[in-house]
Order: C-alpha cells, then structure tokens, then sequence
C-alpha cells in the first residue's frame, strides 16, 4: 500500500509541473521566439506537466532563464528593470519598472 502511495505522489509531482526537471529532453516542445519589449525570448513547453521554460537575451548584454514549473514565474532583468511573468502555459509578459522610464 505504501509503495502505491509513494507512485502516487511521485506522479503526482513529476506531472503537475513542480519536477518537470525530471522529465525526458523529448517531452519539450520546440522552442519558439517571441519579442517582448526589446528582449527575443526563447519558449518552450513541457508536453507531459504543466510547465514552462524561457530563455532571455537582450543581445549580448544580458541572459537568463526562467522556469515555470507547476506555477508561474516572475523576474527582474538588471539592464532596464524588465519585470516578466513566465506561465507554466508558456506565456511571457514584461512590464519596464517607473524607475527605467516604463513607456
């Protein structure tokens, strides 16, 4: 009974989205760019749990990866103060600070 349980909630965690790192590189989907504001990002969505990864750049001054695993997602980009908000659906939106002139 207890190794049932334990399968349970090892499925549990892997197919919600909180141990997609868990996962075969084959249940991503391809990657596909998005612009937002003026970062190219990079998506791709897990095709077995709810999760997502993004990577972004902002040429060669700035990258970093995002992972939305389960639930979404949110950082600050140094350069211009770009708050993003990844989904574990694979949607990316940005929101430049007061401070770094949000337009």
């Amino acid at each position: 009974m207890a190794v049932v349980v334990l399968l349970g909630l090892a499925g549990w965690y892997v197919f919600s989205g909180r141990g997609a790192g868990l996962l075969p590189q084959d249940s991503w989907g391809p990657w596909r760019e998005k612009r937002v504001k003026d970062w190219s990002v990079l998506i791709r969505v897990n095709s077995w749990s709810d999760a997502a990864e993004a990577e972004m750049h902002m040429g060669k001054a700035e990258d970093f990866t995002m992972k939305a695993y389960g639930r979404p997602s949110t950082a600050t980009a140094v350069m211009d103060g770009t708050r993003f908000t990844l989904t574990p659906g694979g949607e990316v939106t940005g929101q430049r600070s007061q401070e770094h002139g949000a337009r």
